[in-house]
Order: C-alpha cells, then structure tokens, then sequence
C-alpha cells in the first residue's frame, strides 16, 4: 500500500516538474495527462485564472481536473428534447462540472503533491533538494457534505528550505438568506490559526456597463466596465468602500456594438480590412451593400453634381453642403462627442460612397473608370487635402495642369486605389476625435497615422486606432470619467498598441481616485463583495465572498423554475450565492 502511493508521488510530482520547466523555458504544450484519467495544466500569471473570482489573484498556479470526456455526436432523441430541457442544461453549466474530481481523489493528489515536497520524505526517488512547485488546486465536485468546490495546496519555504504548506479548502453555494457576522468570521479564524492579532481587508466589485444581445439570435458583445475597490479595515459586512480606498477601473470593449454611436465608422473599417485582405490573398469577400442604388450610379450622380457646380463656378460651396450631408450620414448619433466633419474631400467623399455600396471589382473598375474620365475631359476640378499620396490624389493634381498619368484598371490596382483613400479617410477621421476632445496631439498618434511603413501595416494600426476610440467612447458615453481620467486612460491606450498587436480582449486597467467615481458606486450594489481576515501572513486567510454570479465555473447550482421569471426574463430578485476559503497548515519540521 505504501509503496503504491510512494510510487504515485514520485510519479505525479514528476509530471509536474516536467510542465513547469518546460513552460519556465518557453515550451508551450496541452495538459499533461496522470493516470489516463487526470489532466494538469500549468496557469501562468496573467493568463485566464479560474480561481479569480474567489481569491482576486493572479499568480501561476496548477490546475488539476479530469479529462474531458470525447463530445459525442447527439442522438435523435437528444436533438427532440424540448426547448426548456436544453435551456435547462446549459444554465447549470454540466460540460464544465464533467471536469471536476470526487472529493476522495481531490485530497489524494494534495497528498501526492504535499509528499514529494516534504524534505522528510527521503525515501521518495525524487532529486534533492526538490524545487518548489507553484501553488496546486484541484477542482472537486461538491458531493460531499460541505459542499467542497477547490481544494488547494500552497509551499511555505524560506530563501532555501520547504518548511511546509498550506491546504485550502473553498465551498460554495446558492444562499438567498444568508447571514454572517464579520466579528465570528474573526473568532473563527483567530480559534483556528490561535492567533490574536488579526487584519481584515476589503474588496467591492461594480459592474458598470456590460453588453446584453439584441436578440436571441445576435450574441451580446463582450464589452464590459467594472470598478474594482479595495480598503483595510473592514467595520462591518457589506460596508460600502470609503472614500479612502484605492479603486482601478477594468475596461474591455468589443468594437462594433450594432446599437453603438460607432458603428457606422465601424463598417468602413470592416470595408477597409475586407480591401486589405484581398490585396494579401487574392480574394475579396464583398459585403452587403448598405445603398439601394449601384456604386456606379451613385458615382456617376455624385461626378454629374460637380461638373455642375463647376459649370457655375461655385464648386467650394456644393462641396461643403455634400460634405456635411455625408459626414452626419457617417455618424450622425454620435454628434455630442464626435465633432461633424465639414471637410470631407473630394476622394473621402468618393469613399463614403463607394464603400457603402460596391460589391464587385467590376464596380470598382467602372467607378473609377468613370472618375478618370471625367478627370481627363476637365469636366471636374475637384479640391483635396494636403498630405495624400494616394494614385487617385497623384491623378487630381496632375489633372490640374491638364496632363495625366495613364493608369492601367486592371489586377489589383483598382483594390489599392480605393484601399488609399479609405486609409487617408479613416487617419482624419481619427485625429479629428482625438485632438477635437484634446486626449492627444499629432506626436502622440504619429505611430498609428505614418505613412512610411507598407499598407497592410497601415492597415493593422488604423485598426488599433478605432479600438483606442471605441474605448474612450465606451467611457464618455456609460461612466462619463473627467477629462483627466479619459485623457490618462487614452494615453495608456496609446502606450499599450505602439508595442502590442490588437486584443480586444485586453482589460484596460486604469488607477482612479474612490472621489472622483464615488457617484458610479456609493448607491450602488456591488456584484461582488469579498472580506479577507489574515494575520500578517499572507497565506494564512480566511476569506467571505458574496457574488450574483456563480463564483465556480464547474459546479451546477439550482436554478430557479422559468415560472420564477418575469416577462423580461430577469428574476424578481437576484440570486445570491456565497462562497468561504478556509486554510490550515501544515508544518514539516
């Protein structure tokens, strides 16, 4: 007996060695699989921690569950269950529960972990000294009488030696009526550590903002703003954070909201990419025009009003009139923060046509046909900004002096022709914003606007540009930050895409005094409420948390019948649920 669970230490902690070096030397692989039956993956710091809900950290750690079970294909009769049976299934999260162990198997491997790092246990076949192993936490299924969710294990060591460990214990559980008293969570932690001397800290998340789908059919964005807040001491539970807490905002938008003030500006951009990655693989996916009448037609109208304009002389003032028409066209809905353009351009006004409405190269050919031509007959003088290196730029001007390069209509040159001015368009658009609301100037954006580098580059930095205003607009338009904290937040924005790809799952963080957003919280209820009682050491907590989310992903909690639901589908009251960590120690010498 003995020497099977010797032999199963050395085994797992081996394993776990094997991820962790690995994954210290750059080796990125899938969990590695103990017993066919068990899969462990290592969580590095700043990856998705699913223990973040509950202990607020976001250190490396193991996670240990079972192997998820092979997704069959389902059976007829599966795919006749009625409605509410599937809805039923979904909500209580079954696929994830899959994943979590029976108690009894959770304790043996903190048993085998806690071994193999026991400088006592000489008899293991394990190299020493042994090297410290992050942090391990087993996923459990809750089936025993406490209602145990995580069950984990933590080194206590000094600059050289393993001197021994930490084992926690989390449970969880729907608690509509709860009651608990800050003052017996301190007894309890003071009887079970026999420790005077106590702290309690607290932590308070506001939702802000979060998306909901439009329909059942359109799936809710992923934008969401939460205000994190956290202060030492806790008078009571549920205590609404001082004013003296530190507080960070928690910023994640998902551009191109359909309801948002920029999704019109969005759609351009989508057009842009949509141009960009035709001219890197050769096909274009067009989408569905936003215009009942051709691009042809609308082009042709458009170049028929200039040359009459220019037939009385007075192009300037036709111009502005068409500018502002399409410029509120643009974005009309978002006029209070986004300043109207009135100075559209002749080729940007040729891109707010052509891009809401082509969907075919041919219309590109014959759009631009119809351009140069009247370009060559003198029948329009259109104005343009300066700046622009666009071919369609480099053609107006020459067309000035009456001379004009021949431009060939063919491959991919119609595609780049119509890729430059919507670039040129979008930078303005861009710089227009963000110099308008004075969140930075012409230096600060000179990484996402330059020019010199190739057009798919161009292309990939417009698109961090639109993810930066999405973000700021995000903010104006649901938290309503002062000018400084919207000005810090874009500059951080800034800092972040000059070195970053684009991630729009990225969580903007953003340090703000509790005075300067007291009004977005002090009436509020905090979707989660965590106190955390130590005694100078870290490690050694016991931590309260009340949540209106489900603060495990792997356990099924009831759910209330759909006759409990409103006609809106949101409960008459919001479910509680509360979970409890609890730690003991144990010491090897």
């Amino acid at each position: 007996m003995w020497s099977g669970a010797n032999r199963a230490a050395e085994e797992f902690y081996a394993g776990l060695l094997q991820e962790f070096d690995e994954k210290k030397n750059g080796i990125c692989k899938d969990p590695f699989i103990y017993e066919t039956d068990i899969q462990v993956q290592l969580i590095s710091k700043g990856q998705p921690n699913p223990l973040k809900n509950i202990l607020h950290e976001n250190e490396t750690i193991f996670i240990v569950e079972k192997v998820p079970l092979e997704k069959e294909e389902p059976s007829h009769i599966e795919e006749l269950q009625s409605e509410d049976t599937a809805i039923s299934d979904l909500s209580t999260g079954e696929n994830v529960g899959l994943l979590a162990l029976p108690i009894g198997r959770a304790r043996q491997l903190i048993g085998f972990y806690t071994m193999a790092h026991n400088p006592n246990m000489t008899h293991l076949k394990i190299n020493r000294p042994v090297t410290a192993l992050p942090p391990l936490w087993v996923r459990c299924d809750g089936s025993d009488p406490e209602g145990i969710s995580w069950l984990g294990a933590e080194l206590i060591s000094t600059s050289s030696n393993i001197t021994g460990v930490v084992l926690y214990m989390v449970t969880c559980k729907v608690d509509k009526n709860y009651s608990v008293n800050l003052e017996d969570l301190k007894k309890s932690h003071k009887k079970r550590h026999h420790l005077s001397a106590l702290t309690a800290g607290g932590f308070a998340q506001y939702e802000l903002f979060k998306s909901t789908a439009l329909d059942d059919i359109a799936a809710a964005s992923q934008t969401t703003i939460t205000l994190d807040i956290s202060w030492s001491p806790v008078d009571e539970i549920l205590q609404t954070p001082p004013l003296s807490s530190t507080a960070t905002l928690n910023i994640k938008v998902e551009s191109g909201e359909p309801r948002g003030p920029l999704s019109q500006l969005h759609r351009e951009l989508k057009f842009l990419l949509v141009l960009a990655d035709g001219l890197r693989t050769g096909v274009t996916e067009w989408p569905e025009p936003l215009e009942a009448k051709s691009a042809v037609e609308l082009v042709q109208e458009f170049l028929n009003e200039l040359n009459k304009l220019n037939e009385f002389g007075d192009s300037t003032k036709k111009d502005t009139e068409t500018v502002k028409h399409d410029a509120a066209a643009v974005d009309g809905s978002v006029e209070c923060l986004l300043t109207v353009r009135g100075d559209l351009d002749f080729a940007e006004q040729l891109w707010c046509k052509m891009s809401s409405s082509v969907i075919s190269y041919q219309d590109l050919v014959k759009c631009f046909s119809l351009v140069i031509q009247s370009l060559q007959r003198g029948a329009i003088q259109p104005w343009l900004h300066s700046g622009s290196n666009s071919l369609l730029s480099k053609l107006i001007h020459q067309s000035y002096y009456g001379t004009m390069d021949t431009v060939s209509l063919s491959g991919t040159v119609p595609v780049q022709m119509l890729l430059e001015i919507g670039l040129d368009k979008l930078k303005k658009d861009y710089i227009c914003f963000f110099i308008g609301q004075e969140l930075a100037s012409l230096n600060h954006l000179e990484y996402f606007i330059s020019p010199s580098v190739d057009t798919q580059e161009q292309v990939h930095r417009v698109q961090k540009l639109h993810h930066i205003l999405e973000i700021a607009v995000s903010c104006m338009l649901f938290i309503k930050p002062q000018h400084e904290l919207l000005f810090s937040l874009t500059q951080s924005c800034i800092k972040y895409y000059e070195q970053n790809p684009l991630d729009e799952q990225h969580i903007f963080q953003l340090p703000v005094r509790p005075t300067a957003v007291k009004d977005l919280y002090q009436n509020e209820k905090p979707q989660k409420w965590r106190v955390e009682i130590n005694s100078g050491q870290k490690k050694v907590k016991t931590v309260w948390q009340l949540s209106d989310g489900p603060p495990v992903d792997h356990l099924g909690f009831h759910r209330p019948d759909f006759s409990e639901l409103t006609l809106n589908g949101s409960l008459e009251e919001r479910l509680s649920f509360t979970s409890m960590v609890t730690c003991s120690q144990v010491h090897f010498k």
